[in-house]
């Protein structure tokens, strides 16, 4: 099991899911990833539940509170990126097109975070460490190995992340679907993609990858736990193998299979 110490600004740092039904989101993905869950109070009758294997956080969720619910912000998985400083970052958003959601503002005694959304409508989260980290364990089985985002306009949120974070991309010419690959510094760590019609009214958004043994045999334990298959197992050539998932709440995120690492 190899353990994070620290994350590289710029690195994606965190998962965490906001749900309808932490009781049920737990069951769900301790049946499929073999998550174990910790509850910690975080104000009268409201817990942050942190996720772990073998003793590593790799993300956390909640249960969305009534204000979050009368805004229709449906179940959903917000990722969260690594920066020296949220307060630096968050000034950089206006002019680079994107919108300030919420803060910059603390986590008492864990760091200091933003909620931003791209200039293509997709949402994620800064977070600055001070002490948590974030995940300690990453791109390891049943943990989060990839970060990609759906967007309708891929030139645009490519020129943001790109200014704000540092990225480089890379995208094969002879790819008709022409997926962009995002690296932070010398680590690949995600994908972008430009959704076409066939995705209708789908907003931007950023899934989560997260690694399995066996695709298909996963996809049979969401199925069978009253999870829905948006995309049924595919096979990525020189890739893997990965399935689309949302969970029964409907948060959405991935599988993948490696055949090779990313």
């Amino acid at each position: 099991m190899s353990v994070v110490e620290k994350h590289t600004p710029g690195s994606f740092c965190w998962v965490e899911l906001g749900t309808t039904n932490s009781a049920a989101a737990k069951a769900f993905y301790n049946g499929l990833f073999g998550w174990q869950s910790h509850d910690e109070p975080v104000g009268p009758g409201r817990v942050y539940t942190m996720l772990h294997i073998g003793g590593k956080d790799l993300g956390a969720m909640y249960e969305m509170d009534q204000s979050m619910r009368a805004m229709r912000i449906p179940p959903h998985w917000l990722q969260y990126v690594a920066v020296a400083s949220a307060d630096q970052s968050a000034a950089q958003i206006k002019n680079l097109g994107g919108a300030l959601l919420k803060g910059p503002f603390d986590v008492p005694g864990a760091g200091r975070m933003a909620v931003v959304q791209d200039p293509t409508g997709a949402v994620f989260a800064l977070w600055q460490a001070n002490p948590h980290i974030g995940a300690h364990i990453m791109g390891e089985l049943n943990t989060l190995c990839w970060s990609e985002l759906a967007t309708n306009d891929k030139s645009k949120a490519l020129g943001f992340y790109t200014s704000l974070f540092g990225w480089s991309t890379k995208t094969n010419p002879e790819d008709p679907e022409q997926y962009t690959e995002i690296s932070n510094g010398p680590r690949t760590m995600g994908g972008v993609m430009e959704m076409n019609k066939e995705w209708g009214n789908v907003p931007s958004h950023w899934v989560p990858y997260f690694m399995v043994a066996n695709c298909d045999a996963s996809v049979a334990t969401a199925k069978k736990s009253g999870g829905s298959i948006n995309v049924p197992p595919t096979d990525i050539p020189k890739v893997g193998r990965f399935a689309a998932i949302a969970d029964p709440q409907g948060a959405a995120f991935a599988i993948i299979n490696l055949t090779a690492n990313p």
